[in-house]
């Protein structure tokens, strides 16, 4: 059972009892519950102090802030999947994260403290440079998400830091293609096996002036390289068949060699080789599968 709980009633207290005790945020606790349950019907048995933040409406926000979308650590997948002015990729990831039940209660805090390789969120939203803010009684600090989460299970959270925010970049132009794909046991209501998001934006003679993906539960935390996309970046959509061996050979390097290889790198290719593909027929605007 949970030996110490806390239920503040506003962030600067949230923040106060994070530095005083080191209790530990739940939010959602979608995750945290199902990682400490003991059984049906009885209470969850945590090793530390736990401080409930669900009701912190501080935390609940999605807006416009100069270029940036800006998303509240409290804020639910359902709300975020329900709101046009998310990024499209991440809408998508949010709306295919389990049963809608779950995503009335799961948060996007939640779902990038957690530091699971298999979590749906951080994917689109490495992939688009997200920040996290983070802030605590003295302060606050920012730094990209892709630098927050270091490992399985693991994030550069401090003992009395809470997530404030999450920050996405929005495009100086829309994509010409954005593409979220999750492979998992069931169509729905499954942990990712595998998952991968793209999106490439396009000049008007063909160019490609950006291209980025990410891929999530193929190694211990997101995989992403700046490098290998540049194998793309400047060349014409005309190009891509030439090209694409090479990118996927680099692209399959920086995917970890261990749990499942031949699946994951196999599957990986053909996601990745279906949605260039796609590019460079000419198919326009959002692929889904």
């Amino acid at each position: 059972m949970v030996e110490t709980s806390y239920i503040p009633q506003t962030l600067e207290e949230a923040l106060r009892i994070r530095k005083e005790t080191g209790a530990k945020p739940l939010a959602g606790g979608t995750d945290l519950m199902v990682m400490h349950r003991r059984g049906t019907g009885v209470v969850p048995s945590f090793p530390w102090p736990v401080m409930i933040i669900s009701s912190l409406e501080e935390l609940k926000y999605i807006r416009r802030e100069g270029d940036d979308i800006v998303i509240g650590s409290g804020t639910t997948c359902h709300a975020i999947e329900d709101d046009p002015s998310v990024p499209y990729a991440v809408r998508t990831a949010a709306s295919l994260m389990g049963a809608e039940s779950l995503r009335n209660l799961a948060t996007i805090g939640g779902n990038v403290c957690n530091a699971s390789p298999k979590a749906d969120l951080p994917v689109p939203l490495i992939m688009m440079d997200a920040k996290v803010t983070l802030v605590s009684a003295t302060g606050s600090r920012t730094l990209l998400l892709d630098e927050f989460i270091t490992g399985p299970k693991e994030t550069d959270l401090k003992d009395d830091e809470l997530l404030l925010e999450v920050r996405i970049p929005l495009p100086e132009k829309d994509y010409s293609h954005v593409w979220y794909r999750k492979i998992g046991t069931r169509k729905a209501n499954a942990i990712s096996k595998l998952s991968l998001s793209a999106a490439v934006t396009l000049d008007a003679d063909g160019f490609i002036k950006d291209f980025r993906s990410a891929n999530g539960a193929s190694g211990p935390k997101v995989a992403r390289s700046t490098e290998v996309e540049k194998i793309l970046e400047g060349k014409n959509v005309t190009e891509i068949p030439s090209v694409l061996e090479q990118f996927l050979d680099a692209y399959d390097a920086i995917l970890s060699p261990h749990a499942m290889p031949t699946y994951r790198r196999l599957s990986t290719r053909r996601m990745l080789a279906h949605f260039l593909t796609e590019v460079a027929s000419g198919t326009q605007n959002m692929i889904v599968t």
